[in-house]
């Protein structure tokens, strides 16, 4: 084998440039005496390898549009004066098809390369078709074209409600575009079907394609591909580590874990708990595998930021990878830094900041469980989740420098102490910034990598499940709130004869205890956001769907200080919204981002869940 950069391989993207727009054709600079027909294409293993990493190389295309779309639509990020055009109209929720966060063309393309190479793999290696062959390195090629195209078609669901499917055989970018264009009936006018055996001219014949029938909305395109990944992949991800010794290739592809992340969550999406569950839990409750995905201390503390400097297979499921020294770069520093040259187009909301801001550490409440009332704030604890939240995820700028953690600490105490005036002086005239993605880096870097999947986010999905899923055995009907409880809180829902020692989502950054945990009762206490005083109380009792929703809502606070700006936001308000039946949950939570005289406006537009969704096929 050859070695190949990461995403980056000169030859192997004019390769699959070649490979997507040409028919038997030569194509690469003939200057450089390399000449390669499309006879002559697949000739070795390295072409292969070529076109996959082309592939990667595309959906890492894509990261800017699903941070935007997934984030900016959502509560916990807001536009700044310095927004162009394009973001205003997605903050506003009024999307033109010229809009180029709107614009479908990179998922065609991404699509399109992915039926090409399948179609190739097909053709060339037809036992990747066999599920009763020996598993090679093209059934693990075929598994990561399949899983790619999946995800593509979900993502783009997600944003516009439906999406075209585009046919197997419609291989380039402009057979996509002439198929979506064309009034009517599209000829597809050389369209093979290969067989099994190998042959390459079993059937060869014009084939009709009715563009009114290929619009698949949510449901049909999560049963259509769900399907197609449980009943047509026998493995998933080539081992580039024999290569390159290089752990980390591992989950820079497309991979078994992946592809059950993919699952769970269109699973979860559609509602199948059951089967959401069991694709989740082979991640969770990973045993076989040194248990590379159980929370322990890998990531614990301060050491948690560490998930966003480097990829480590005990937390990183799937990501996309970039390196300025091979030109792999991403516009994400430019959207949010202040700092010249970048444009600081978008920010955090003041929600998104108050959440990490306002998680206190070990405090203490003097509970009277017959006079709830009663009951007061025995000691307020720390504030602040510094592990997680400022100087990681989000960070105050003045004049280009990150205010110091020990001055945001001060700032913190002085609001518990209802000091508003003197607090507001230590940040008086700083940028509220988001720093995931330029936390570690300089200026210019503008690599940041993009996680698609991790441990933490599935566990989350995982607990998120755990609220409703009920189920019968042995005639008994259980429930996992216990469980989800501990999954967020302590890791307690393990075995405890697991080798490793379980923290949980919030405890192995220091939040898991007996009152800074997330918890669920009878009563339920309301805390002030800066000063940690009790100033309320809700009765859940003999009320178990409302402690249900109670529970659900802290689960996805949780996601927010956990994932805040990994581009899902948006999309865990779709889904809680919809198995609530309650349209006013996302348009409740978005539209109070907005100013005051703004937010009615903003909320009813919400309600309409066709709102939800950019109408680019309308």
């Amino acid at each position: 084998m050859k070695k190949l950069n990461r995403y980056s391989i000169g030859v192997g993207i004019a390769v699959l440039i070649a490979f997507m727009i040409s028919s038997c054709k030569e194509f690469l600079n003939p200057d450089q005496e390399i000449n390669i027909t499309e006879d002559k294409l697949f000739d070795d293993w390295y072409e292969y390898r070529s076109i996959e990493m082309g592939l990667y190389s595309l959906q890492a295309e894509l990261v800017e549009q699903l941070v935007v779309l997934g984030e900016l639509r959502a509560d916990l990020m807001q536009i700044t004066d310095n927004a162009d055009a394009d973001l205003v109209e997605v903050y506003n929720f009024n999307v033109s098809k010229e809009n180029r966060f709107a614009s479908p063309t990179n998922f065609f393309k991404l699509i399109s390369a992915c039926n090409n190479f399948i179609t190739v793999l097909k053709e060339k290696h037809p036992e990747v078709l066999d599920r009763k062959s020996p598993v090679t390195n093209y059934d693990k090629l075929y598994g990561e074209a399949l899983c790619m195209r999946t995800w593509a078609y979900f993502n783009a669901v997600r944003i516009y409600g439906k999406v075209p499917f585009i046919p197997e055989s419609l291989t380039t970018i402009d057979e996509i575009n002439a198929y979506l264009n064309t009034p009517g009936t599209y000829i597809d006018s050389v369209h093979i079907t290969y067989g099994v055996d190998g042959y390459t001219n079993d059937t060869t014949y014009n084939h009709p394609i009715q563009l009114e029938k290929q619009f698949y909305n949510q449901e049909l395109v999560i049963d259509y591909f769900t399907n197609e990944l449980e009943t047509k992949v026998k493995s998933v991800g080539v081992n580039h580590f024999i290569d390159n010794f290089d752990q980390t290739w591992e989950v820079t592809i497309w991979n078994e874990y992946a592809m059950h992340t993919l699952l769970g969550l269109m699973y979860l999406t559609e509602g199948d708990l059951a089967k959401a569950a069991s694709h989740f839990e082979k991640i969770v409750y990973t045993y076989s595998d040194n248990y590379r995905y159980q929370l322990d201390n890998s990531f614990g503390g301060s050491n948690w930021r560490n998930i966003f400097n480097v990829i480590d297979v005990r937390e990183h499921i799937y990501t996309l990878y970039f390196n300025k020294s091979y030109f792999q770069q991403n516009e994400l520093q430019n959207y949010f830094e202040p700092r010249t040259p970048h444009k600081y187009m978008l920010k955090p909301t003041k929600k998104a900041v108050v959440l990490w801001e306002s998680t206190f550490d070990d405090y203490r409440l003097s509970v009277n469980q017959t006079q709830p009332w009663k009951t007061e704030t025995l000691f307020k604890g720390i504030p602040g989740d510094f592990n997680r939240g400022y100087g990681v995820s989000y960070a105050y700028l003045q004049n280009g420098e990150i205010i110091s953690p020990s001055l945001v600490r001060s700032m913190l105490y002085l609001k518990s102490e209802e000091d508003y005036r003197t607090s507001s002086l230590l940040v008086e005239g700083a940028d509220t910034v988001v720093w995931k993605y330029s936390w570690n880096k300089n200026v210019y870097d503008q690599d940041a990598n993009f996680i698609v999947y991790r441990a933490a986010g599935v566990h989350l999905w995982l607990a998120e499940l755990y609220v409703w899923w009920r189920f019968e055995q042995n005639g008994v009907v259980k429930e996992f709130t216990s469980n989800a409880v501990n999954i967020v809180n302590n890791g307690a829902n393990y075995s405890v004869s697991d080798d490793r020692l379980q923290k949980g989502v919030r405890g192995r950054v220091g939040f898991g205890g007996t009152t800074d945990g997330i918890s669920v009762g009878n009563i339920n206490y309301i805390m002030h956001p800066y000063t940690n005083e009790v100033m309320g109380y809700t009765d859940l009792t003999g009320n178990f769907l409302g402690k249900q929703l109670y529970l659900e809502d802290q689960i996805i606070d949780e996601r927010g200080r956990e994932l805040a700006f990994e581009g899902e936001r948006f999309y865990d308000l779709m889904r809680v919204a919809k198995r609530r039946n309650d349209p006013a949950y996302l348009a409740k939570k978005v539209s109070e981002k907005f100013p005051a005289e703004r937010q009615s406006e903003i909320y009813n537009k919400l309600l309409d869940e066709n709102n939800w969704y950019i109408k680019y096929f309308e």
